[in-house]
């Protein structure tokens, strides 16, 4: 899984949101580090709705405009636990190495 897909399942597991609040909610998750841009979003939208991993929840007009509201299925919801899992075995294992290595320099992070 993509970090983006990873980000846009980890907006999307708390609340519906659409298309502008999930850009700005992966960039809060982020700090600002990862800026979706629309093209990119609406792409990475579209896979995952094909893989089944999110669903149009709901539409509505908004000055004149159709504003698009995603969810994640279940399906969806299992895979980012699954992934969240995978990273956090990878974070694990990285800071188990890391102390190792400091008790080797007698704790300097050299």
């Amino acid at each position: 899984m993509t970090e983006q897909t990873f980000l846009i399942l980890t907006a999307l597991a708390g609340e519906s949101l659409h298309g502008y609040a999930v850009i700005e909610d992966v960039a809060r998750q982020t700090a600002g580090r990862v800026k979706l841009r629309a093209g990119t979003l609406y792409a990475v939208l579209d896979r995952l709705r094909g893989a089944g991993l999110i669903e149009v929840d709901r539409e509505e007009v908004v000055q004149s405009r159709l504003r698009r509201y995603y969810r994640l299925t279940a399906a969806g919801a299992e895979s980012l636990t699954a992934e969240a899992a995978r990273l956090r075995e990878r974070a694990t294992l990285a800071e188990g190495r890391l102390r190792a290595r400091r008790a080797d320099f007698g704790g300097a992070t050299a």
